[in-house]
């Protein structure tokens, strides 16, 4: 067989391959992604401060005028800056100790 021939038809093939393949994808119907809720879902626990976050949210740039939504950020930096005392640190019950017993376990401490 010639090459030219040979050529003509794998480029014919190629071709043909490539608009089936178009073809396919054009006529798959595009399916919806699921749209998540504004507000997660959470199971019977209502939280004030979360409808209120959301409240200042939806206000846009009038939220940083408004003393709710001023008293909702401060009240939510609170919460998320202070420590957890459901979690305890490493090592001891408290988060003092492992300070105290360093000082007190260090030579020429007193």
């Amino acid at each position: 067989m010639d090459p030219k021939t040979l050529a003509r038809i794998g480029a014919i093939s190629f071709v043909a391959v490539a608009i089936t393949a178009t073809v396919i994808e054009l006529s798959r119907k595009e399916e919806q992604p699921e749209t998540a809720p504004s507000r997660p879902a959470q199971a019977g626990v209502a939280d004030p401060l979360r409808d209120e976050l959301f409240r200042c949210q939806s206000l846009g740039e009038a939220g940083p005028r408004d003393p709710a939504c001023l008293r909702a950020w401060a009240e939510s930096r609170r919460r998320f800056l202070t420590p957890s005392t459901t979690r305890s640190p490493a090592g001891s019950g408290s988060p003092g100790s492992s300070v105290e017993s360093r000082s007190r376990g260090a030579p020429g401490g007193e």
